[in-house]
This record gives C-alpha cells, structure tokens and sequence, in this order.
C-alpha cells in the first residue's frame, strides 16, 4: 500500500485531526514504514501454527456479566461534551 498526501488527507478527514504543513512528509514517512512492517507479517510462515495458539494452558477467567449505571458518571461526563442529546454524544456523520 503506498501512503501519499491523497491518502494523509482522507485519514485527516476520517480522524478530524489536522497535520500541520511541516509535519505531513515526516507523517508520511512514518505511516510508509509502519505498513511496511506489517506488510512483513504477511510474509510469516503460519502453516503449522495451531488456531488456538495461546501463550498459557490455563483458562480464561470469566465473571458473572451484572448490568450496572451509574447516571451519575454518564451526566458528569455527558456535561463535557460538545453536543449530547438522550443520555448519548452527538457526534457529526462520518460515512462516506
């Protein structure tokens, strides 16, 4: 995948950063070797590698799942939100 300005300004504009001027070629550069890296993972051979690798034998530990709210903590962080409506951020559409 080539990373150029066309692509910087399509991930500037999903993101809603801005990348000043005079760091767009040292972000370019950046994102060139960061795909290039993983470019390079795809080169693994993963043949004999079983699905269900794991670093340890021992199980996942699981936890009852208990529906809690503390309406007190959303609205403290409701309140700093530029826009919010229902209990819920108002965010600007994104999709293309």
């Amino acid at each position: 995948m080539q990373i150029d300005d066309t692509l910087l300004a399509r991930l500037e504009k999903l993101s809603f950063l801005k990348v000043s001027d005079d760091k767009r070629e040292e972000i370019v550069a950046q994102l060139s070797e960061i795909v290039s890296f993983v470019d390079n993972l795809s080169e693994l051979n993963t043949d004999n590698v079983d699905d269900k690798f794991a670093m340890s034998n021992e199980a996942t530990f699981l936890r009852e799942d208990i529906a809690f709210c503390n309406t007190e903590i959303n609205d403290s962080i409701l309140k700093n939100a530029p826009l919010s409506g229902d209990h819920f951020f108002i965010v600007p559409k994104i999709i293309e």
